[in-house]
């Protein structure tokens, strides 16, 4: 069965059910389910690879116990089960002394989580469905997961909320790729949403790891938070099929809630990457955990002031997906570009063609790469182009991760070109640390004096006014008529 198939299956099945309302709980639905299947068959594995392996689950919480029987618990006795033992077992893992770290994973998924299915019989043709086409354990069907993943958030950009925590694959990629995380340094993504930027964090240091203790320190080097559940479940998930075993780094929490002068040292991390969620104002009292001079209620401002707070001083670098809108925005903005020049190296800004988002949104967006231990002396520009032939990216046709080759290819030798061009730091001051600088290499299409085209336009319209008449008298005429 493909996946599209498999997951409209377990959708049309879930529509019958009263107590599922919408695309977004029916997406929800599904994924705490998937959790626990993954889980169990990571549990499978465990026992053959670790020795005296214990599951932190009581046995009959277990997947493998209470769902894989096809023949099992259906009807008012399921829903019972999972309603009044099952959720209430996995919530209390979150807080209850002595669970092992991956009990506390488990725990931390499932804090907000609800199971919204009311029909015990439908809720197990479900749970039959993902038992009988999925196994983790396989290496196809831990690729598969991607795919869903990817239906998954379409299906959420339709319930409307998918473009909070969705970032295309080719940025992730490339974001990655000139940050060059290497093994041993700590990555954070503060707003993480389904771990997209960690995902392909791990696959890139995958490819360090020659032995058990460089598997260990991988497993230490990658954090996220996210304070949304169900994008947290979707990192999770995400993270243990990518072989992060136990990610009990990846919280959920709201990174902003937490005083930005209580960060230590110890706190600090080497690389960060994030796409901030922008547009959004968070609630009442979170822009108090701010110094006066960045308090705000704008989301991705609070992000920033926090980004380079985290940065270490000798090593820190960042990749941020930002909007037009703070490269050229005042008040809070401005004071976090002018210390973002002042005591940090910003030294790219890519600039991205509207619709890279679509269709979750059109606003242009930029990545700002920057390293601790400014100032800065010049700041680069360089525009991504559409690929020939297009006006638009759309879902049938993304971003894909070739087109940045050529950006890749200019990194390292900067020339100013069509694309790329410099502006001082000391003329980005005196336009009030304005960023929103244009590409001075385009050429600019003279349209002319606005007077003269509309006496050209008038005198248009008038000798296609007499054109008409004329051919209305010639076809009176020829009909034999008159006027």
């Amino acid at each position: 069965m493909s996946i599209r198939t498999l997951v409209k299956t377990i959708q049309d099945i879930m529509r019958k059910d009263v107590g599922v309302d919408g695309d977004a709980q029916r997406i929800s639905q599904l994924v705490w389910m998937l959790f626990l299947k993954i889980f169990d068959d990571k549990e499978a594995e465990w026992a053959f690879t670790e020795e005296d392996y214990t599951s932190p689950l009581p046995s009959r919480f277990r997947w493998c116990n209470w769902a894989k029987n096809p023949e099992g618990m259906t009807g008012e006795e399921l829903v019972d089960f999972v309603n009044n033992d099952l959720f209430p077992a996995l919530q209390g893992l979150a807080t209850r002394a002595g669970v092992t770290p991956r009990g506390r994973v488990i725990g931390s998924v499932f804090e907000d989580a609800y199971n919204y299915m009311k029909s015990g019989t439908l809720l197990r043709q479900v749970i039959n469905t993902i038992e009988a086409d999925l196994d983790f354990n396989r290496q196809d069907d831990r690729h598969v997961f991607n795919d869903i993943y990817e239906k998954i958030l379409a299906d959420l950009q339709s319930a409307g909320n998918a473009g909070e925590y969705y970032t295309p694959r080719a940025v992730t990629q490339f974001m990655v790729d000139i940050l060059n995380p290497q093994l041993g340094e700590r990555v954070l993504d503060p707003a993480c949403g389904t771990g997209g930027f960690l995902a392909c964090t791990i696959d890139h240091l995958d490819r360090q790891v020659k032995n058990a203790d460089d598997r260990k320190t991988l497993q230490r080097s990658v954090n996220g938070i996210e304070k949304k559940s169900l994008p947290h479940m979707l990192a999770m998930t995400n993270m243990m099929l990518h072989g992060i075993d136990v990610p009990t780094n990846i919280r959920h929490d709201n990174t902003l809630s937490k005083q930005l002068q209580s960060y230590t040292p110890k706190d600090r991390v080497d690389i960060i990457i994030t796409n901030p969620p922008f547009g959004g104002m968070e609630e009442d009292g979170i822009e108090t955990n701010f110094l006066k001079k960045y308090q705000t209620r704008e989301t991705a401002d609070l992000f920033m002031a926090l980004i380079m707070h985290l940065l270490k001083h000798e090593s820190g670098r960042a990749a941020v997906v930002l909007p037009d809108g703070f490269l050229f925005g005042e008040g809070v903005k401005t004071t976090l570009k002018r210390e973002l020049l002042e005591e940090f190296n910003l030294h790219t800004i890519v600039r991205l063609p509207k619709g890279v988002f679509s269709p979750y949104t059109s606003i242009s967006t930029n990545i700002l790469f920057f390293e601790k231990g400014g100032p800065t002396k010049n700041v680069w520009f360089f525009e991504h182009p559409y690929p020939e032939g297009y006006k638009a990216y759309s879902r049938t046709r993304p971003l894909t991760i070739g087109e940045f080759d050529r950006e890749k290819k200019w990194w390292k030798k900067r020339k100013t070109s069509e694309y790329a061009w410099k502006v001082s730091a000391k003329e980005i001051a005196k336009g009030n640390y304005n960023l929103d600088s244009k590409n001075p290499h385009e050429v600019e299409i003279d349209l002319g004096d606005p007077d003269e085209l509309m006496a050209e336009y008038l005198e248009i319209a008038e000798r296609l006014k007499m054109v008409q008449d004329s051919l209305k008298q010639e076809l009176m005429q020829a009909l034999g008529g008159s006027k």
